[in-house]
């Protein structure tokens, strides 16, 4: 019988659907269902091109992924890579603000579910009851997940389903209520109101690597991780802008006064108020498929910093029965919570894309460094048209949007990398002085 376990003890039961649906399940969180509104603020129909935007920026950095992806069979997805072509240092970084940045984006999720679900559950904001919600989301996710990758992998190809044959089906219906002079450009587009949009829209966009974290349970990885991460990102940007071109064309100036709920306002207008109700419980589908997709991934992250000892190596133990890495999803779902109840969906969203955003850079240029370090490697999988064209346009991109950050978001990832770096060399410094004291009573 063929033996789908890895040297890390995981099992291989991940293919290209499996890859594509929690694409899909993590990227279409609760973003898409709040930012239509949010991001044709100055810009008008015209935010059509903020998509177009990050869509292309998400396909630059979907070749840089799917090639290092396709050449490693190792957990750890963006830390791994990072590791791999600029050293432990990197790597300790790249994790930590990686992990960082997809917590607060978990916890601003479940923020934004608590706020969805105020309307049938009116006392959900008292403190007390907010806390024991939140509680048991993270705790029964975490328990899915786990059991075993299967029920994760399963939980997220549900919860994709039940959100994008809603949302799918809302676009279609609502398309004969588009009024054409609604999608006229009456803002002139540029550069700065082109980016500014599209640094708030990156929100919606982030995740697509999420499942290659899940590298030692990936099968066949050259074939299933570019053609997994291609069909995911294409399905999601096609659903994108089709909400956002029949959002501008049902309720065009009215979609300023609907911010917070502008698909509730176009579902009520097509369906009346059971419209409302509607995209309220598909939204909250939605938040729940994308947290289950997190929960699914990045504790992966945990376990491969763990692997190579630079985070506590009890995050590496794998359940004897479960084949999961069963304290990293404890932990990693004990600190969602932790930043879910001390911070709201705006606060944690900013910093969420932020911290990404630096993370996706690093795997830009690890993806140069990595194909120049070793050729024979690179042709084993899935290899980049156009040599390094496309990671330094990816990097040019990502430059763009960051420098769209404020003073004070640009102060705030800089602490983050000064602590990550002081904790690093903590690290560094307490096994320097353990391999010391070894050699001593080694010559005793």
């Amino acid at each position: 019988m063929l033996n789908t376990t890895t040297t890390e003890n995981l099992k291989r039961e991940m293919g290209p659907l499996s890859i594509a649906l929690t694409c899909v399940s993590v990227m279409v969180g609760t973003g898409i269902f709040v930012l239509p509104a949010v991001v044709s603020e100055g810009i008008g129909a015209a935010a059509v091109l903020a998509y177009v935007a990050c869509g292309i920026l998400v396909f630059l950095l979907a070749l840089c992924f799917a090639e290092v992806g396709s050449n490693t069979s190792k957990s750890g997805g963006p830390y791994t890579y990072i590791e791999e072509a600029f050293g432990p240092y990197a790597g300790f970084l790249g994790s930590g603000l990686y992990l960082f940045g997809a917590m607060a984006s978990d916890a601003a999720l479940v923020n934004a579910l608590t706020d969805t679900l105020q309307l049938f559950i009116p006392g959900i904001h008292v403190f007390t009851i907010k806390v024991l919600f939140q509680f048991c989301v993270f705790v029964a996710l975490a328990w899915l997940n786990i059991r075993s990758v299967k029920n994760g992998v399963r939980f997220v190809m549900i919860t994709s389903i039940g959100k994008l044959v809603p949302l799918i089906a809302l676009t279609l219906i609502a398309m004969p209520h588009v009024h054409p002079e609604n999608l006229r450009w009456i803002i002139q587009p540029d550069f700065n109101n082109i980016g500014a949009a599209s640094l708030v829209l990156f929100f919606a966009f982030l995740g697509f690597e999420a499942p290659l974290s899940n590298g030692g349970e990936i099968k066949n990885p050259s074939r299933s991780v570019p053609l997994g991460i291609f069909m995911g990102v294409s399905l999601v940007l096609v659903l994108y802008i089709s909400i956002q071109l029949v959002t501008q064309g049902v309720l065009g100036n009215s979609l300023q006064e609907n911010k917070e709920a502008p698909l509730g306002a176009v579902a009520k207008t097509v369906f009346g108020n059971p419209g409302m109700i509607f995209i309220i419980v598909v939204t909250a589908i939605s938040i729940l498929g994308s947290l289950g997709g997190e929960i699914l991934t990045m504790p992966r992250i945990m376990f491969a910093t763990a692997r190579d000892g630079l985070f506590p190596k009890a995050l590496a133990i794998v359940h004897p029965r479960f084949a999961t890495p069963f304290i990293a999803i404890i932990i990693y779902s004990g600190i969602d919570f932790i930043l879910a109840v001390s911070g709201s969906f705006k606060q944690l969203a900013i910093i969420a894309s932020a911290t990404i955003l630096v993370i996706y850079l690093g795997v830009a240029l690890a993806s140069i460094r990595l194909r120049r370090m070793n050729k024979e490697t690179s042709k084993k999988g899935f290899i980049m048209p156009g040599g390094i064209t496309i990671p330094l346009l990816a990097t040019i991109a990502i430059i763009w949007l960051l420098l769209h950050l404020t003073k004070t978001e640009f102060i705030g990832i800089s602490i983050f990398i000064l602590l990550f770096t002081i904790v690093y060399l903590m690290i560094k410094e307490a096994k320097r002085k353990a391999m010391k004291n070894l050699y001593f009573k080694s010559k005793i």
